[in-house]
């Protein structure tokens, strides 16, 4: 078996606890544990190792916490699949005003088409300006109102076969088409918020006058091992909903 049953390189800095996380990770983006996947016990990854369990169980914890891992009672710790839990829990920040997440958003469909890398989409996504794209726009709707637009570029070449049919027919999150039919897992996100000037086009999709402001939201989806695969510009509509997030050490 490859991996970290394997070997215990890489582990060679930081605290022992994280060095762990980072070899983990690093075999997660290597595909030695498949979405969906159970780990080796605590025993036998710890062994691997050549920590203790406290040790690879702080380890494991942290990338629970992450939503990377999943630990079902009575079975085991898995690889976590993307699902519409997924989505609402760890990607996705809009809730009406001074009230708690509650239901699924909507997605709708509004258009695909392919295109070519922008500067601002070849510097995020690590890939080279002019080079062949694909680009999705969704709205969401939440309380029965269109509030966000989602206007999503990847790189084709990470992509190869993705169609209009496939994100429009899909039965579940973008995340985990790219999961299930391309291999590509989004571990985490990076996201940057500024206010902006709705767009004709996005002021129609949001239902909005002219000129109102939205709250954008600019992400980086990542795989595992930090490699950049979808640059997301979101416009929400904050006149009945707003942006929220828990922090913690």
């Amino acid at each position: 078996m490859r991996g970290p049953l394997a070997s215990n390189a890489g582990l060679n800095a930081g605290p022992l606890y994280q060095q762990v996380t980072h070899r983990l990770l690093a075999q997660l983006a290597a595909g030695d544990f498949a979405p969906g996947q159970a780990l080796p016990s605590e025993r036998e990854l710890a062994l691997a190792y050549g920590v203790s369990i406290g040790t690879l169980r702080t380890a494991v914890d942290a990338l629970v916490k992450d939503g990377i891992l999943v630990r079902q009672q009575g079975r085991g710790t898995f690889v976590a699949m993307h699902d519409r839990d997924r989505l609402r829990f760890y990607f996705f920040h809009i809730v009406p005003h001074d009230r708690e997440k509650h239901g699924y958003p909507d997605v709708r469909f509004a258009s695909f088409y392919a295109g070519k890398a922008d500067a601002v989409a070849a510097e995020k996504l690590g890939i080279n300006r002019g080079v062949a794209t694909f680009h999705i726009c969704n709205v969401l709707w939440l309380d029965s109102q269109p509030v966000l637009v989602d206007e999503i570029t990847v790189a084709a070449a990470r992509f190869r076969g993705l169609t209009e049919a496939m994100v429009r027919e899909r039965t579940s999150t973008l995340y985990n088409l790219y999961q299930a039919n391309f291999g590509i897992t989004v571990a985490r996100s990076s996201e940057r918020l500024r206010s902006q000037i709705v767009t004709p086009e996005h002021a129609r999709l949001l239902q909005l006058n002219a000129g109102a402001p939205v709250l954008q939201i600019r992400r980086i989806a990542l795989q595992y091992d930090g490699v950049p695969v979808e640059w997301r510009v979101s416009n929400v509509n904050t006149a009945l909903h707003e942006y929220t997030a828990e922090l913690g050490s």
